[in-house]
């Protein structure tokens, strides 16, 4: 993807964004109806980004809501609503709160990390994750007043915790 796509998707308006939710609500609503899954959908802007969350009441987003598939569903509705704007899409999906359960496992890895450091290590490595997940590593990373650095590229692209 050129540069210049990236920069075009950061500077979305709030409209643009709000478009891309619809989008994204209408493929989702149709995927859940094939799959016979009732879930109640959400969507939001924040941080100059798309957000659609799915909540059910009942025992049927579980299955969908492990990481590995909300990030597979999460690619999949970024492509279709790219196919509907023509525009890379940025947008964020939570399925039965999944981002706070991901949160939670990365919060985890990064106390697993300090308990390296506290132990003299010089530095702690975080296995490969998407950007997003990324940044919430760095996030986290700084509010325990810590650095971190991401190293790699693609799929290998992982984070460096340290002290200095």
């Amino acid at each position: 993807m050129a540069i210049e796509e990236l920069k075009e998707s950061a500077d979305a308006t709030v409209e643009e964004l709000e478009k891309e939710g619809d989008f994204a609500a209408d493929f989702l609503e149709e995927l859940l109806d094939i799959a016979d899954i009732d879930g109640d959908l959400n969507l939001d802007v924040r941080q100059g980004r798309a957000y659609v969350s799915v909540e059910a009441d009942g025992g049927s987003l579980p299955v969908l809501s492990a990481p590995e598939t909300v990030q597979a569903l999460q690619e999949l509705t970024r492509l279709a609503v790219q196919n509907q704007t023509g525009a890379f899409s940025r947008l964020i999906l939570d399925i039965g709160g999944s981002r706070d359960t991901r949160r939670r496992q990365l919060e985890a890895l990064v106390d697993a990390a300090v308990a390296k450091l506290d132990g003299g290590a010089g530095q702690a490595s975080l296995p490969a994750m998407s950007s997003y997940e990324r940044k919430l590593v760095h996030d986290i990373v700084s509010e325990r007043g810590l650095v971190s650095e991401s190293y790699g590229d693609g799929a290998d692209r992982h984070t460096v915790i340290s002290r200095h």
